[in-house]
């Protein structure tokens, strides 16, 4: 699976992603599934790379002690809204409004397409930011339906 990356703003990416074929019912359902559990964690502060206290620690995390006060002091990484996803042909494409999360998001993202890629349906690449050649988004657009039905831009 490639992965590449072209023009990103956080606050306005959209993400493509590429089927050898025309995917399935099934295969559209494992890649919803994927971005929706991300984007969730995503939501809740999850990919906040201040606050990485058990990776920190290195592979003894035996009886380790979790300061609560270093967690609560470092700045939120929330994402803050997901667009439906789209099909055509064998592309696929969501749009994202990826908050003040860190970019720790993107890669287990990509880990998580990767492994996906490998066990239940293959994925030509991937395409983070930008415009797809192929299907070009119409001038000045967001997704229309956003997942929590609260679009910040416009109220």
């Amino acid at each position: 699976m490639k992965v590449s990356f072209r023009e990103f703003d956080s606050f306005n990416v959209w993400i493509w992603v590429q089927f050898p074929m025309m995917p399935s019912e099934l295969e559209r359902q494992y890649l919803e599934e994927v971005f929706n559990s991300w984007f969730y964690l995503g939501k809740l502060g999850a990919f906040n790379a201040e606050s990485l206290q058990i990776q920190d620690a290195g592979l003894e995390v035996s009886y380790m002690t979790y300061d609560d006060d270093q967690s609560d002091e470092s700045m939120m990484a929330l994402m803050h809204n997901m667009g439906e996803f789209e099909y055509e042909g064998l592309w696929a494409r969501a749009w994202f409004d990826l908050g003040t999360s860190d970019a720790i998001a993107l890669d287990m993202l990509v880990n998580a397409l990767r492994q996906l890629s490998k066990d239940f349906t293959v994925l030509d690449q991937v395409i983070i930011g930008g415009e797809n050649e192929d299907w070009p988004i119409p001038e000045g657009a967001r997704s229309e339906a956003m997942v929590d039905g609260y679009d910040e831009w416009n109220g």
